[in-house]
């Protein structure tokens, strides 16, 4: 029996890895040959994400120069660079475009063709266009992987789940919304990729409450507006009269941050300065283990105002006080934020070149509005202001934060569980949508299409409709017969439709208390319970404890997902070459 891989997914991270075993095959597998199984009902490269049969509107919430799926010499990692085209060099279009995704989809293909030719010759790639339904077998022995609708399982030397964004079955409070749509006649669409959604109960004039204000949210309105034939003039937007009226509110109450909209220019800030791998290893060798609010997130704010303010002294000098050596020194001899943030307030003048990571997190914490409409105003000059900021080189300082929070990334990937706070709040500031999409917010905002609810949204059922408030404007109350939620399903084991996930953990996976897989931060190895690598199971993305940030690498910016690629990748090929693989000796 030839040497088998199993690999369940076939979108970018599934592709990004053989591309991986593409690369080092020439140096660790001296094999007979090798048979790839990949399992994916939709296309290869693309995945479901990534896939044509989508609308031509929805856009990457990513400049095309900052997206590739080749390694370059930054990436940490033991394997060969085989460097590529970025998406814009490959599509021959503007660096800053934001690109379709159908064009991505094309050019995620396009990888996984090279790397699937870049294969020795006796490795043999097959797609299986099912859904994989469980994996079986005991730790020393081959796998076996059942496939929907087929009487046989895939046997396996190894599986290696590479799956993206799961669907979920809904969280108590969003089931009780449901039954009650249900009992009363109303619609409730439930957390999910806004392409799947069918959109079509939405009628058009009809109030429809929202909730999320994340890229989900982008893409609903782009699909209710322009998808139903509206169009921009401008800054005016000009209905088709087939658009709902949406109010939309969630926690913070605002979009995600825009994109920044200029390149980065003159040195960069040293990074990691304050949380880097000397920080991470005595985490790690802590015996009682760490809290990340009280033992990480000190260090993390840290260093981001280290990156903020290095740019601030060594760009915009005229804007501080004192030399950025007598800076540097006490800033790095501060204990706490109290005393960081006295020194800030002696060496920074302009309350507005400070960086201040809790307002940036909630801006509307303790702002009230006297009325609805005085909200709507409030709405559109917080983004206004945003727009203006994320899109001026005079602060670039944003741009360091956001260098800040790759590298940070880069580190709090080594630590495996630390909450889903942090991935919430990187993507509000570092992984926002496109200028030009609030443009069009604000546009809607105008025409009276999108109406905003303010912060700490709150949804109830009552006497037959959803009814919103928030703490924005105190007393207020919009009621309607529709309810979007408008975000994607938290990627979690226990509420995962997907019965892979949930077979593989009643068959001993560990979970994070917030419900993401455990695994083996350097290779990928699913843990058990007791926190023992599986010696033929591996996963990566999303889903796990060791997730990368944002579904993309930004040129060399290091990459921890090409480089949890190539680590998985010697692994196996390592392990498939072994004496061992057939479980016999």
């Amino acid at each position: 029996m030839r040497p088998t891989l199993v690999i369940v997914g076939a979108g970018p991270r599934g592709t990004g890895l053989i591309e991986r075993i593409a690369a080092n095959a020439p140096e660790l597998y001296d094999g007979s040959g090798l048979d790839i199984h990949l399992v994916d009902p939709y296309p290869p490269g693309g995945g479901r994400i990534w896939r044509q049969a989508q609308s031509p509107l929805l856009w990457m919430n990513s400049h095309a120069e900052d997206v590739t799926m080749f390694t370059d010499e930054t990436v940490a990692m033991a394997g060969p660079v085989r460097e590529g085209p970025t998406l814009h060099e490959w599509a021959g279009v503007q660096g800053r475009l934001f690109a379709d995704r159908r064009t991505q989809g094309d050019y995620l293909s396009w990888v996984h063709e090279q790397a699937v030719a870049a294969l020795p010759d006796t490795v043999t790639v097959h797609h299986h266009a099912r859904r994989a339904l469980r994996v079986e077998g005991a730790p020393e022995g081959r796998q076996r992987v059942w496939l929907d609708g087929r009487p046989r399982p895939l046997v396996a030397d190894l599986v290696v789940l590479t799956l993206g964004h799961l669907d979920a079955e809904l969280d108590e409070e969003q089931a009780a919304l449901a039954a009650y749509a249900d009992t009363h006649g109303l619609v409730h669409l439930p957390p999910e990729f806004t392409a799947d959604s069918d959109l079509s109960a939405l009628a058009p004039g009809e109030s429809v409450l929202v909730r999320g204000f994340g890229l989900a949210f982008v893409d609903l309105m782009v699909l209710l507006t322009e998808g139903r034939g509206g169009r921009y003039d401008g800054d005016t937007y000009l209905p088709s009269g087939q658009e709902p009226v949406l109010y939309v509110g969630s926690r913070r109450g605002v979009p995600y941050h825009s994109k920044i909209g200029y390149d980065w220019t003159g040195e960069r800030p040293p990074l990691p300065r304050f949380f880097g791998p000397e920080q991470v290893d005595a985490l790690l060798a802590r015996p009682a283990g760490f809290d990340f609010r009280e033992d990480i997130w000190p260090l993390v704010e840290k260093e981001l105002g280290f990156a903020h303010y290095h740019r601030l002294f060594h760009v915009h000098p005229g804007r501080t006080s004192v030399a950025w050596d007598v800076f540097e020194a006490k800033y790095a001899a501060a204990e706490g934020l109290a005393e960081r943030t006295a020194l800030v307030a002696s060496a920074v003048p302009d309350p507005a070149d400070r960086l201040d990571l809790t307002a940036l997190d909630r801006p509307l914490r303790g702002v009230r509005y006297d009325s609805f409409e005085d909200l709507q105003d409030g709405l559109r000059a917080y983004i206004e202001a945003d727009l203006t900021r994320r899109h001026n080189p005079d602060h670039s300082p944003d741009l360091a934060v956001f260098l800040g929070l790759l590298s940070v990334y880069n580190q709090l990937i080594r630590l495996g569980g630390i909450g889903s706070w942090w991935h919430g709040f990187f993507s509000y500031l570092a992984s926002g949508p496109p200028g030009p999409r609030l443009r069009q917010l604000l546009a809607l905002s105008r025409a009276g299409i999108v109406k905003f609810l303010g912060a700490d949204t709150v949804v109830t059922a009552e006497d037959g409709v959803f009814r919103a408030s928030s703490a924005s404007v105190p007393g207020a109350v919009v009621e309607a017969r529709a309810l979007v939620e408008a975000r994607l399903p938290e990627p979690t084991l226990g509420r995962a439709r997907d019965g892979l996930l949930r077979a593989l953990h009643a068959d001993g996976a560990d979970e994070t208390p917030d419900g993401l897989l455990r695994v083996d931060p350097v290779d990928g190895r699913v843990l058990d319970r007791d926190g023992r690598p599986h010696p033929r199971r591996f996963a990566l993305g999303p889903y796990t404890d060791a997730r990368a940030p944002g579904a993309f690498t930004r040129p060399r910016t290091g990459g921890p997902a090409f480089r949890q690629n190539d680590a998985t990748a010697r692994v196996v090929l390592e392990f498939l070459r072994g004496p061992d693989r057939d479980g016999t000796t």
